[in-house]
Formats: C-alpha cells, sequence, structure tokens
C-alpha cells in the first residue's frame, strides 16, 4: 500500500530523529574514551528551539565543544513548516502557486582538535511543496593531506550509492561543484557525494538516505579512532585554523543550507552551529 504524504513526512520526521539519537550518544562516547584520567569528559548541551509561531515546529541540536577529540560538533534536527519569502520562494520548486512548505531534516558539522582528523560534514532532509522530495549528502574537509583515508571515503560513498542504484559519479561531481569557494577559485575539501530533488519512489529513496546517515557515522568514527592518538604540531594546528576560515567563509556566503534556515525563521543559533569556534586568515 502506497504511503500517504503525511505518513511520508511522519516517518521521515521520526527518522531524523532517531539518527541524532544515535550521532550524539555515539560521539560522546567516543569523546569519553579519549578522556584520560581523572578528567571529566565532555558531553553534549541539549538545546531545543521553536519558531516565533509555535504551530510552525522548531529544532532539537547538540553541542559539544572544548573536547578531547571535538573543538565543536553540533547536530541538528528540525521539522518546520511556514510560507517562504517571495524573493526566496523562486528557487524552490513547487511553490509557484504558493510559497507554503514543510521540512525535516538533520545537519552535522564536527571541527575536531586534532588537525590530522578532517571536519566533517552530514545532512539530510525531506521538503514537501507542492512537491516532495529528498535532499542531502556528506563530505569532508582535511587540513593534512591523507590520501588513503580519501580513497577510503569515496570507496564506501561510491559502494553505498552502488547498492542503492545512486549515480556515485553525478553526486560526487555535484559535491565537488557545489562546495567550491569561487572566490578562492579553490575545492573546501576533498568532497564526498550531493544530491537533491529526489521525487518519485519514495521508499527507494528513504532507504538510501537512512543508510546514508549510517554510512556518515561509520566512517566518522573509523576516521576518529584511526587518528585519535596521532601527534600534531603547532604549524599543523594553525594550517587547520587557516583551512577553518575558508570554511567559514562558504558557509556564509554560499551555503544554501544557510541561506535556507536564514529565509524559514530558523534558530540563530542552530544554523550558526556549522561554524568553528576559532579560525585564522593570514
Amino acid at each position: 500500500m502506497k504511503l500517504t504524504l503525511e505518513a511520508q513526512k511522519e516517518i521521515a520526521h521520526d527518522w531524523f530523529k532517531f539518527l541524532q539519537n544515535q550521532i550524539y550518544k555515539e560521539f560522546e562516547i567516543l569523546e569519553k574514551e579519549a578522556t584520560k584520567g581523572n578528567a571529566k569528559p565532555k558531553v553534549f548541551i541539549k538545546k531545543n528551539w521553536k519558531k516565533n509561531n509555535d504551530n510552525d515546529g522548531g529544532g532539537t541540536f547538540y553541542i559539544l565543544k572544548k573536547g578531547k577529540i571535538f573543538d565543536k560538533v553540533g547536530v541538528n534536527q528540525s521539522t518546520v513548516t511556514g510560507v517562504f519569502p517571495k524573493k526566496f520562494k523562486s528557487n524552490i520548486p513547487g511553490t509557484s502557486k504558493g510559497g507554503r512548505y514543510w521540512a525535516s531534516g538533520i545537519s552535522v558539522v564536527a571541527h575536531m582538535k586534532n588537525p590530522k582528523i578532517p571536519a566533517l560534514h552530514f545532512n539530510t532532509r525531506f521538503i514537501v511543496t507542492s512537491k516532495s522530495w529528498f535532499g542531502g549528502g556528506m563530505d569532508a574537509t582535511p587540513s593534512y593531506e591523507d590520501k588513503k583515508e580519501k580513497l577510503l571515503i569515496h570507496k564506501k560513498l561510491k559502494n553505498l550509492c552502488k547498492k542503492n542504484n545512486k549515480n556515485y559519479k553525478h553526486y560526487k561531481r555535484w559535491c565537488d561543484e557545489y562546495f567550491f569557494i569561487k572566490h578562492r577559485n579553490e575545492p573546501r575539501g576533498i568532497g564526498g557525494i550531493f544530491f537533491d530533488y529526489l521525487y518519485k519512489d519514495w521508499e527507494t529513496n528513504f532507504k538510501f538516505i537512512r543508510e546514508l546517515g549510517l554510512c556518515f557515522l561509520d566512517i566518522s568514527s573509523n576516521i576518529i579512532k584511526k587518528k585519535i592518538s596521532f601527534k600534531w604540531t603547532n604549524k599543523e594546528k594553525k594550517d587547520q585554523l587557516i583551512k577553518r576560515g575558508k570554511y567559514v567563509e562558504f558557509n556564509l556566503l554560499y551555503d544554501r543550507g544557510t541561506k535556507f534556515g536564514l529565509n524559514t525563521g530558523g534558530n540563530i543559533d542552530a544554523i550558526m552551529m556549522s561554524l568553528p569556534p576559532t579560525a585564522e586568515w593570514n
């Protein structure tokens, strides 16, 4: 039996909430394992928020700062509804006869203490206007080159796409083109996959969305466990901070998620959770 749109919305929302809990709990365990001696491990702080009109929804985000692994990591989930501003809705499918929308999703941004561990970003979402679709992706932004790690990340994403009959080459190219810092003429990081407008066949696409979330958690945990004990120098930390500066530039100038949040009455702290705690510019 085909699911109604309301059932699809409820199931998608429940998955994003479940995945949020899985990710922040796993990251908390990793942080605890990395904390030595009698030191108290850092834990996530939970923050709930609502739009100005309570009926338009809101979200929850978890933030952990100044840890042994994470300088800062945020895990954000929101489910909101409302009307797009006229100037913004022209960019959104299915809004020609009105600007109403419903959107639910999860986003994760992790900035690491150890500069040999890449910054990691992941998000998936389900958006409904007069049309409905999934979008999302994941990517990595290292400041320290590791060719084996890059190959591993892309191998896992390629296998995921193959398993779900998705076009890895297209999603990889989309990611490379999207996460490109135009004013610097350079990529933000080593890429990953990025996709949007997955219409039709809701159940097949939802399976892919779920498995991408679990793939992100697997990739993140493996990279962190492998590299948490790696030594690093002050120069390598400075290189990381300069790389973060470019990350900030991209997110404030180009990132669609940032623009979406600002144009839909989202919580400013949740929207800006992607920014690192410290950064430098030459």
